[in-house]
C-alpha cells in the first residue's frame, strides 16, 4: 500500500530538494500538478485533501492559508515554513529534541519543521539547560553563519547574477541586525530559556552549509564545569540518536583550526563541537550541518519516515 504526498511549494528550494529525497521512493505516490495548477485553488485544495501527508514549503501566509483549506481529518501536515513554529498544537519537528519526543513526531497530525539556525542553536543548548548546567535565565549569544541558499530564490539570484539591480558583490555580509530574527522565537521556547537569545546570523558566498556557535564563559556558571563536563553531558544526550552525534576531544582537537560548514553537505547529519580552554575557563559550543539537509528538507523527509511509521533513516544519508 502506497502513501499519498503532496508538496505543496515543491518548485522553492526546500520543495525541490524534498522531491529529490523521496524520488524513486515505491512505497510513495507523489500528486503531481501542472504548473498552471499550481496556482489554482480549487486544483491545490483538492491536492490538499487527497494527500495522506501534505507537506508545506510556502511563505508564511500562504502556509497558513493552505492549512485552512484542509478539510479532512486524515490529511496530516508538515510544515516548512515559519507560521506555526510556536504554535500549541504543533509538534516540533525536531526528532532528537530530547528524550520521547521521537515518538511525539511518530503520532502527530500537524508537525512544524523546525528552522536551520534553530535546528543547530536548539541542538546545543537544550542538553546542558535540561541538565542544570544552563541557567534557564542565563543571556545566551548565538553567532551563526549559512550558506545563501537559506535565503530562498531571491537571494540566491542576488548573489549568483551580478546583473540584477540590487546584486551582492560581498563575500560575507551579517543581517537580522534589528535584533528581531524570526527564528528567535522559536530557540527560546525549545531552548528552554527564560529570555531572548541574542541572536547574530550572516551569510557567507557558498550556496549550503552552516556553522552555528554559542560562546560560554564558564566562570560564570553556577556550577562552575569544565569543557569535558559540557561534552560528556552532550554526548551523553545524544548517544544512541543516528542524525545528531557529538565529536569526542579528539575529533574537536582536529577541528580546532578549521570547522568548515559545508562539510557535511548533502547529509541529513548534525555535528556538535565542545572547544575550550580551561585555563581560561571558556568554552565555544558548535554545530555543523546542512541548512537544506537537517536544516531543512532533509529533516522534513526524517519526520515523514517518523510518521509512516518508516526506518528514519529511509531515503536520507
Amino acid at each position: 500500500m502506497t502513501t499519498t504526498i503532496f508538496i505543496d511549494g515543491e518548485e522553492g528550494t526546500t520543495g525541490l530538494q524534498i522531491r529529490e529525497r523521496l524520488k524513486g521512493r515505491a512505497e510513495l505516490d507523489l500528486i503531481n500538478l501542472t504548473k498552471e495548477r499550481r496556482k489554482d485553488l480549487k486544483a491545490r485544495s483538492e491536492a490538499l485533501n487527497a494527500a495522506d501527508v501534505a507537506i508545506l514549503c510556502l511563505p508564511d501566509e500562504a502556509a497558513r492559508d493552505a492549512v485552512a483549506m484542509i478539510d479532512s481529518d486524515t490529511t496530516r501536515v508538515i510544515d516548512a515554513s515559519t507560521k506555526h513554529r510556536v504554535d500549541s498544537g504543533w509538534i516540533y519537528g525536531f526528532p532528537e529534541m530530547f528524550s520521547g519526543h521521537r515518538e511525539n513526531v511518530s503520532v502527530a497530525s500537524r508537525v512544524t519543521n523546525p528552522g536551520c539556525y534553530p535546528t543547530g542553536a536548539v541542538g546545543l543548548i537544550r542538553p546542558l539547560v535540561d541538565a542544570g548546567i544552563l541557567p534557564r535565565s542565563h543571556p545566551v549569544t548565538i553567532n551563526a553563519i549559512s550558506g545563501f541558499s537559506g535565503g530562498g530564490k531571491a537571494l540566491i539570484e542576488r548573489m549568483k547574477n551580478s546583473s540584477v539591480d540590487d546584486a551582492i558583490s560581498s563575500n560575507w555580509f551579517g543581517y537580522g541586525l534589528g535584533l528581531a530574527h524570526k527564528h528567535v522565537p522559536e530557540i527560546q521556547l525549545y531552548g528552554g530559556l527564560e529570555n531572548a537569545p541574542l541572536f547574530v546570523p550572516s551569510v557567507g558566498r557558498f550556496e549550503q552549509g552552516m556553522v552555528v556557535q554559542v560562546p560560554l564563559p564558564l566562570w560564570g556558571l553556577k556550577k562552575k564545569p569544565t569543557v569535558n563536563d559540557l561534552r560528556e553531558v552532550m554526548a551523553q544526550y545524544y548517544h544512541s540518536q543516528h542524525f545528531v552525534s557529538v565529536a569526542n576531544a579528539e575529533e574537536t582537537a582536529n577541528h580546532e583550526a578549521k570547522l568548515d560548514p559545508e562539510e557535511l553537505n548533502g547529509t541529513n547529519h548534525m555535528r556538535l563541537y565542545v572547544f575550550g580552554n580551561d585555563d581560561t575557563n571558556q568554552a565555544l559550543l558548535a554545530a555543523q550541518l546542512d541548512n537544506l539537509g537537517k536544516g531543512a528538507s532533509g529533516q522534513a523527509v526524517q519526520c515523514l519516515n517518523l510518521m509512516l511509521g518508516l526506518d528514519e533513516s529511509t531515503g536520507l544519508r
